[in-house]
């Protein structure tokens, strides 16, 4: 029998509808595998080499190494340190960076991890986050005998005037915040921590604005100078992490978080603050 016109019409209209479901679904396929190829393993990685590779930039007491053998120590070196040998069963090597180049590098594969990040909300859209083990805020360490600076300051508009300089370190949570802040004072951008305490010290800089644990230890070995203002409102309340490239999944990191709140739960990271908060103050470190 010969089909109608309606029939032949109703046929053409289910083929180009099957044609366009098997499209969609292919792409969805090919969707599906970009995405799978796009992740990494990475503590079966770090297995298989034998090593985990952590990208280090100096902040005390988070991050500190021992100018005369050049070994690493520090809240968050234990940490990750503790977690490759007792978990992953591998050595953690620490590799020498700056704040500058922390993330570029953890991106580009230089090393697995980064330490002692603050987590804020607009770089978690480039790099996913442990839980936050410490907690941050910045403070402003100055010379006391300091003319140009008043006794009653408090806030970041006080310290905000034309003549202030504020030494910071260059890439730095404490220097993307300062920035969004000050309007008049000068920002001395410098490579490292201790450039940053130095300028203080010299008076080439009024101000070392610096993470408040950091911050501490550079007042506790210059007490005799020191003043310490931790601005009111406060500035950057934020948790310290480790930071990871975004194709490391969530669900991967997961174990490294049970393993940071098992360490904060038992009190092991507050006492590995302590011990380096005492560590630096009796070695009269900067």
């Amino acid at each position: 029998m010969q089909m109608t016109t309606a029939i032949r019409s109703m046929l053409a209209r289910c083929c180009l509808l099957l044609g366009a479901m098997g499209i969609a679904l292919s792409l969805s396929a090919v969707g599906h595998v970009a995405a799978a190829q796009q992740t990494e393993d990475l503590w079966k990685t770090a297995q298989d080499r034998g090593v985990l590779r952590a990208g280090a930039a100096l902040a005390p007491p988070h991050v500190m190494r021992d100018p005369k053998t050049g070994e690493y120590s520090g809240i968050f070196v234990d940490l990750v340190r503790e977690f490759g040998e007792q978990v992953l069963g591998v050595k953690v090597e620490f590799v020498d960076t700056t704040w500058d180049n922390i993330i570029a590098g953890m991106q580009a594969g230089k090393w697995d991890v980064a330490l002692a990040l603050n987590r804020t909300a607009k770089r978690a859209l480039s790099i996913n986050y442990s839980i936050a083990p410490w907690q941050y805020e910045i403070s402003f360490v100055f010379n006391k005998s300091n003319p140009k600076i008043k006794p009653e300051w408090k806030s970041v508009t006080d310290f905000d005037k034309d003549g202030i300089t504020l030494s910071v370190m260059s890439g730095t949570a404490q220097d993307h915040t300062i920035t969004d802040q000050i309007k008049h004072a000068t920002i001395m951008r410098l490579p490292d921590v201790d450039s940053a305490r130095l300028a203080v010290s010299s008076r080439r800089a009024d101000i070392s604005v610096d993470d408040a644990d950091t911050n501490m230890l550079f007042a506790a070995v210059n007490k005799d100078w020191s003043a310490t203002v931790k601005p009111e409102p406060s500035l950057a309340k934020q948790g310290v992490a480790f930071g990871f490239r975004k194709s490391v999944p969530l669900e991967q990191i997961e174990a490294f978080d049970i393993f940071l709140q098992e360490a904060v739960a038992e009190g092991h990271v507050a006492k590995l603050g302590e011990f380096y908060v005492n560590k630096v103050i009796s070695g009269g470190q900067q």
